[in-house]
């Protein structure tokens, strides 16, 4: 299981120790201090799409109009704290955020 994140983000921290809590084996990958891969900001866009994208942020908000128009790619790209967080990919499934649906689904 891999939950992607900010090392300084509650819901991510609070997400990490639920899930650790639970026994599962979990890697923790802050996008910030390693970014994400082409291949993982493709996949994570084709799971979600434009909800990847955290529109309500600060980072968003700071955005050029250029880039706020750009595709979801091109804005985790060009800054990955943009991304909703946390994103938990466990084998074939995917998640994003932190709700009790998701725990209920990744703690079980």
């Amino acid at each position: 299981m891999i939950l992607y994140g900010l090392s300084t983000c509650d819901t991510s921290k609070k997400a990490l120790k639920a899930l650790q809590r639970a026994g599962k084996e979990v890697t923790f990958r802050d996008v910030r201090a390693e970014p994400l891969s082409e291949a993982e900001i493709d996949a994570i866009v084709t799971q979600f799409g434009d909800r990847a994208v955290n529109k309500q942020s600060t980072t968003y908000r700071s955005f050029s109009d250029f880039l706020r128009e750009s595709e979801p790619e091109a804005q985790i790209k060009a800054q990955p704290t943009v991304m909703k967080r946390p994103i938990i990919q466990d084998g074939a499934a995917w998640y994003l955020g932190w709700d009790a649906e998701t725990e209920a689904k990744t703690t079980a």
